[in-house]
């Protein structure tokens, strides 16, 4: 019978190729790696793991990641109410925020519209976009969506839904790179396109 790895380097390695680009060579790796560690390094990823686990929800309002200390999109009075940015993912709130010119607040849609995948518009949250530009008075909503066709699709069925609303509606203009999300946008590309956002 060949060796093969312990029961518990084993349920390791399964547990790591479950994250995302993490191959069966590359789990191995990453384990063997926690083994060889002896200086803490293994204890503070497992405590770092078990505190975002207990700690970090995503905020009822924004959809943004939340902790115990609250949302910091939410609680800043800063921030302009009546500009609402909607985005796919938390981390695009993120790839925003870097360009360091949206002053407005968030709506985080938890994913995009995709027959294909039976991903739909009751799957994601534009119920909470809906009572957000009614209970804020919002006056635009900008539509910071991915260019590829689910994108695409998502902003062309809000566009048309919030139209039939007494709000702008407005979308990312050129500098988005085509079939990209958010994440693969620089800094400068988004800020072109925050910028000069166009009607939807």
């Amino acid at each position: 019978m060949p060796v093969d790895f312990p029961e518990s380097v084993r349920e390791l390695v399964v547990q790591l190729r479950k994250l995302p680009g993490i191959g069966p060579r590359s789990a191995e790796r990453m384990a063997v790696w926690m083994i060889h560690q002896r200086n803490g390094s293994v204890a503070q990823l497992s405590a770092a793991l078990t505190r975002v686990d207990n700690e970090v929800q995503l905020c009822s309002a924004c959809g943004f990641f939340v902790d115990h200390g609250g949302c910091a999109v939410c609680s800043d009075t800063g921030r302009d109410v009546r500009m609402l940015c909607v985005v796919e993912q938390p981390t695009d709130v993120l790839s925003i925020e870097r360009t360091g010119q949206f002053k407005g607040r968030y709506h985080v849609l938890g994913g995009r519209l995709s027959p294909l995948e039976n991903v739909a518009p009751e799957d994601i949250r534009i119920d909470g976009l809906n009572e957000r530009i009614i209970s804020d008075n919002v006056e635009e909503v900008i539509l910071a969506l991915g260019s590829d066709v689910e994108g695409e699709a998502t902003g062309h069925y809000l566009a048309e839904m919030l139209g039939r609303k007494s709000v702008k509606v407005t979308r990312l203009a050129q500098g988005m790179p085509a079939g990209g999300g958010l994440e693969h946008a620089d800094p400068l590309t988004l800020m072109r396109a925050l910028n000069d956002r166009r009607d939807a």
